[in-house]
This record gives structure tokens, sequence and C-alpha cells, in this order.
């Protein structure tokens, strides 16, 4: 009997051992999940990556920029992740969409574009310390320059001029204040425009070719009135030599009052133009006289006072 007893003793002893044993291993395994999860859900250990920052917001609404790379631990409740920062490159879509948008040119015309932006964060400290939320007021400044720009272009500028436009949107995002007296995106939010794509404009197709027809006159006109000019050019020259003929002439007939001969006057009005004149050795007064219907030369023979001047007259 005392045999039995303690038998049994035993094996309730055995079976006590191993259920408190059962019990304290399931309570601490379930206490390191608690805690595993606790952490994880809290984020009460964070690490900082390369080329990434944390922002650490304090009980009371201090706020931390954390730069060093590595584990880091944090008072859960008493501070908070507010955000984990890029210090890399960064792209940022006009109106925050890959997909063209609808904009309303200078002459009320739609149009739909697509533009990027690539900034990098070079002042933490005024990036997220000093702005609250300060992608979503990035893409609100960002917006607005490149609207502003866009929506004061001719549509022939939008279509032949992209380049320009482009490099003047660059110019307005990295130097140009935001508000008169304001500071630049660079300046406000401690950032560095590195670059600035304008990936797509497009029109209804009638509105396309609409604008390559109105282009493709107005170059036919300026061609036509350089042409003119030129021929206006080439006219003035002429009638100049013209005159010069004429005048070189009247000296050559002795006429030493200026008057002019009406007779050879309306004959030479008759022609097209006068192309040179010349005295040869025989002291004779040759005038050249050519038209475009291949008229000879005329040679006129010099007036009785221009007769060999150095004789004397015969009797």
């Amino acid at each position: 009997m005392a045999g039995n007893h303690s038998k049994k003793f035993l094996n309730r002893a055995f079976v006590k051992t191993v259920l408190r044993r059962t019990f304290t291993l399931i309570a601490l395994v379930g206490f390191i999940y608690g805690l595993t999860a606790f952490v994880y859900a809290t984020r009460t250990i964070f690490k900082v990556k390369m080329n990434y920052a944390v922002v650490l917001e304090r009980f009371g609404g201090e706020r931390e920029a954390v730069t060093a790379v590595g584990w880091h631990v944090r008072l859960p409740y008493f501070t908070r992740i507010e955000q984990e920062v890029s210090l890399m490159n960064q792209r940022l879509f006009l109106s925050g969409l890959i997909e063209p948008m609808r904009i309303i040119s200078k002459e009320n015309v739609a149009l739909w574009t697509s533009a990027v932006l690539t900034y990098r964060i070079r002042d933490l400290h005024t990036w997220a310390i000093e702005n609250l939320d300060p992608l979503d007021l990035l893409q609100g400044d960002y917006d607005g320059i490149v609207k502003d720009i866009l929506q004061a272009q001719r549509v022939n500028e939008l279509v032949s001029n992209r380049e320009t436009i482009k490099e003047k949107i660059f110019k307005a995002l990295k130097s140009r204040p935001i508000n008169e007296g304001g500071p630049t995106l660079e300046k406000k939010y401690g950032i560095e425009v590195v670059s600035f794509v304008l990936k797509e404009t497009r029109f209804g197709d009638k509105l396309v070719e609409a604008t390559e027809e109105k282009k493709r006159r107005e170059l036919i006109a300026e061609a036509e009135n350089y042409a003119a000019d030129q021929e206006a050019s080439r006219i003035r020259k002429l009638y100049a030599a013209y005159l010069d003929s004429i005048q070189a002439l009247q000296k050559a007939l002795g006429r030493s009052d200026g008057s002019t001969d009406v007779a050879l006057f309306q004959f030479l009005t008759q022609q097209k133009w006068a192309a040179a004149y010349e005295k040869n050795q025989e002291g004779q007064n040759t005038i050249v006289i050519q038209n475009t219907q291949g008229a000879p030369n005329l040679t006129l023979p010099a007036p009785p006072a221009m007769k060999n001047p150095g004789h004397p007259r015969e009797k």
C-alpha cells in the first residue's frame, strides 16, 4: 500500500512539474512574441539607411532629423517617426500625375502636357523641420510656376519652341521667386533643382494641322517680302545709274546751265536703262543704251563746242 501511494505521489509531482514548465515556456514565448510585435508596431527600434534620414517628432512637437546610418532606439508614445527622407535624386511629376494634364494656353486653346522635375534635398533642416508636409507644399509651388509659364505661351510657340520654353521653366524653377520678393523653390525647401523635362505637349489633330499650315504661310510670306525688297533695291540702283547717265550725257553735250534737252530726254525715257557712257580717243561721246529688246548701241557726235577744243577754227 505504501509503495503504491509513493508511486502516485511521484507521478503527480512529475505531471505538475511538466505542466509548470510547459506553461512557463508558453508564457515566455508569448512574452517574446508580444514584445517583438510591440517593438515592430511602434518602431521602437528603427534603422537609418544609407542616403536616407529619419525625422522624429518628440512629445511636445519638437522635431529632430536623424542622419547617422545604423540602428537607433526611441521611446514609444513619447517620440514618433514622422517621415523617412531620401537624400538621393527624386522625381516630381506635374500635378503628381504621370499622365498628361489639361492646360489652357494664352489663346484659350486646350492642350495636354506632362513634365517631371528632378530635385535633391540639400538642407534637411529646411526641408523637414521648417516645412510641415514639404512634399505637398513643393508640389503646389512647382505646379504653379510651370502652369504660369505654359499658359502665357501662344499655341505656335508651344508647338515649335519646346526647347526654349523648357529652358525658361528650368531657370524659373531655380531662380524665380515663388511670389514677388519671396524665396525661390531652392531656398524655401532647401533643395537643388537638378533638371526639368517637358515630356509631352499635344493638341487636337485639327489644331496641329492648322498651326503647321499657318507656319507654312508665314514662311511663304516672309520669302515673298524678301524677294520684293530685293527687287525694289535692284530697281532703285538701276534708276540711280540711269539718272547718273543722263546727267553725265548733259554735261558732255555742253549744257552748262543744267537744262534738259527735251528731245533727248524723251528718247532716253523710251529705253529701259542706260548701261554705260564713255569718251573715245577721237573725241566722240559714246552713249551705250540697252533695253530688254536688245536695242543696238547708239553713237552721238560731239556738239560743236566740244569738237577739238585744242585746235583753232578754220576761216
